[in-house]
């Protein structure tokens, strides 16, 4: 474990050198790990742990899209693909990796199949963190464990295939076995972590339900808007304000921020665009700053937990959710997007 400073905090981060992939197997030799749910988080991560030649399992609910996909991806039903029941049956550590909304329901089913000295890990600290609301309270004699990737199961595949990996956080809510840390940091090398850094379930859930709402999405997509609106009523045409406020950002800009940082990629744009940044980025942290807090608020609050409870409980929730999908697809921003993405270099033959 190393011990690194960030603007002054001491965080405990674990690297692929410190704990590796052969150290990872053999703490977990005698396991079988059940990856329940093949959604957002399950492909990617049951994927990966097959391929880094763990014993893995997929539990997933028959007759279903996912179930379909899951067999896609060559798990065999009654070999290595069931019903939630039996995976998590068969299994000694589970992998609880359905929706928030999918944990509450099924978890009675689970709850009643694990058994002592088994390890329950999560993805988010969402069910243990809001369990008055989510009713998810773990029996006493397992460990509950949580390896939080810091992205899509679609990115922690693709960058595994490349022989990369996602960085991840990781946490201990409860250790019976003695074994917790071990199991989690050996789960979290297995389903491809970069490194690896210590939180706790309600940190990790309060940042993910923050970031999720704030810059990483909810933010982007209202400034993304923001500005095409600005530029298309300024008389722009589609063209010019979708590629001056997403493609430039995304193809561009990104890239460099992911590489070396944003003072690097500051370094390396015009002076003007350079003193543009230095200029305007105080007026708009200053404007959004305000809206942070008041996210913050609410997801410490239970608010924000209320409200994904809520919506996923509705029978009608898919239907919505695609309906206000739609609306967004639909929209001239992302109609111009397409356009633009089909003129990319890479598409012509």
């Amino acid at each position: 474990m190393s011990v690194i400073k960030f603007g002054g905090v001491e965080e405990n981060v674990i690297t692929r050198e410190e704990f590796s992939l052969d150290k990872a197997r053999e703490v977990l030799k005698d396991e079988t790990i059940a990856v329940i749910g093949y959604g957002v988080q399950g492909p990617g991560q049951s994927l990966n742990l097959k391929d880094n030649g763990f014993n893995v399992i997929v539990g997933q609910r028959k007759d279903s899209s996912t179930w379909d996909k899951a067999v896609k991806d060559g798990w065999v039903p009654g070999e290595t693909l069931f019903e939630i029941a039996e995976a998590a049956e068969k299994a000694t550590i589970i992998e609880y990796l359905l929706s928030d909304a999918g944990q509450i329901s099924q978890w009675p089913k689970v709850k009643n199949r694990l058994h002592k000295g088994d390890a329950l890990y999560f993805s988010h600290g969402f069910g243990i963190t809001f369990h008055e609301q989510t009713g998810i309270l773990p029996p006493k004699d397992i460990d509950v464990i949580l390896v939080a990737p810091k992205g899509s199961g679609t990115s922690l595949r693709s960058l595994f295939l490349q022989g990369k990996g996602l960085n991840s956080s990781y946490a201990i809510y409860q250790d019976t076995t003695g074994r917790a840390k071990e199991r989690v940091i050996a789960l979290g090398i297995g389903v491809g972590s970069g490194y690896l850094f210590e939180t706790d379930f309600k940190r990790e859930v309060y940042s993910d339900l923050t970031g999720e709402r704030g810059i990483l999405i909810g933010a982007l997509e209202g400034i993304f808007e923001a500005q095409y609106n600005v530029l298309r009523k300024n008389g722009h045409t589609p063209s010019e304000a979708f590629n001056e406020t997403v493609e430039e950002l995304t193809q561009s800009l990104m890239p460099f921020v992911a590489e070396k940082g944003m003072d690097w990629m500051l370094a390396n744009v015009s002076t003007t665009a350079q003193r543009g940044a230095l200029d305007w980025r105080h007026k708009f942290r200053d404007a959004v700053a305000p809206v942070f807090d008041e996210l913050y608020d609410s997801v410490a609050s239970g608010k924000e937990a209320k409200i994904v409870i809520d919506a996923g409980s509705d029978e009608h929730y898919r239907e919505k959710l695609n309906e206000e999908l739609k609306e967004m697809r639909e929209s001239e921003l992302w109609q111009a997007g397409k356009s633009v993405r089909e003129l990319r270099p890479e598409n012509y033959e």
